[in-house]
């Protein structure tokens, strides 16, 4: 067993070449409240990205146990978005860029929310983005959720890859403009940004 990732919820780590996703006991929780919890959000993100597979790139769930509180997935040997955005030339960056959009769209418009959008969550493997750690996404089909999700990703933008940042948010929209709800959805991303400059 290798660790590659530990953080507030669980820890991820590769076993026979596939990649767990194990929910750890918190010790400051009640121990019935966190056991309910734990086995609701590793149900929950295995329906998210099982609904997930089915329209976009996404790690192929193995098995699951909400007893265990893991999630056996597949593992993508790529490159996170994340290591590697900053250095792309603007071609590629504008091809893969349009193509998270569009993927954001298909989620969308299929209400599902991944509510963690950052490039630290986007696997790039043979030209294709993995989305990845669904552990807080629902399914909503509210505008406002939709707007937040793509805040979320500007913001990550803007503070991790700030070079490239306009550009790079622009190329995503580009791709997110086939959703169907493309116009309401951007319209309440300018609402919720100025929510948060006048906060």
């Amino acid at each position: 067993m290798k660790i590659i990732a530990r953080g507030a919820e669980s820890i991820i780590y590769i076993e026979k070449e596939n990649i767990v996703k194990e929910r750890i006991k918190k010790i400051y929780r009640l121990n019935e409240i966190d056991s309910k919890l734990r086995k609701y959000r590793t149900r929950s993100e295995t329906k998210l990205l099982e609904k997930s597979a089915s329209l976009i790139d996404v790690p192929k769930v193995i098995n699951f146990s909400d007893k265990d509180m893991k999630i056996v997935m597949e593992h993508i040997k790529g490159y996170l978005l994340k290591d590697i955005i900053n250095s792309l030339d603007n071609r590629k960056l504008k091809e893969i860029l349009i193509n998270v959009g569009t993927q954001i769209a298909l989620l969308h418009d299929n209400d599902i929310i991944h509510g963690d959008l950052t490039t630290s969550n986007m696997i790039l493997k043979d030209n294709k983005v993995y989305f990845i750690d669904f552990g807080l996404g629902f399914i909503s089909n509210k505008i406002e959720d939709k707007a937040v999700d793509l805040h979320l990703l500007k913001q990550a933008l803007q503070s991790k890859h700030y070079k490239i940042y306009e550009k790079g948010f622009n190329y995503i929209l580009e791709g997110y403009r086939k959703s169907k709800n493309f116009e309401n959805t951007i319209k309440r991303l300018e609402k919720v940004e100025k929510r948060g400059r006048y906060k």
